[in-house]
């Protein structure tokens, strides 16, 4: 990804909430927010718009 090693595995530990779209630390049961249990792992690489 970057040049930034470090960095990079910070960004990809993140969980994010489906539901309403909030970042949550990594492992997350259930979303700080809205408190769903609808989550998925952070992409690793950036999606391209067409």
């Amino acid at each position: 990804m970057g040049k930034f090693g470090l960095a990079d595995e910070a960004l990809v530990s993140i969980w994010v909430c489906r539901k309403c779209k909030a970042r949550n630390r990594a492992g997350a049961e259930k979303c700080r927010k809205c408190g769903s249990r609808y989550m998925r792992v952070k992409r690793k690489e950036a999606r391209v718009k067409k």
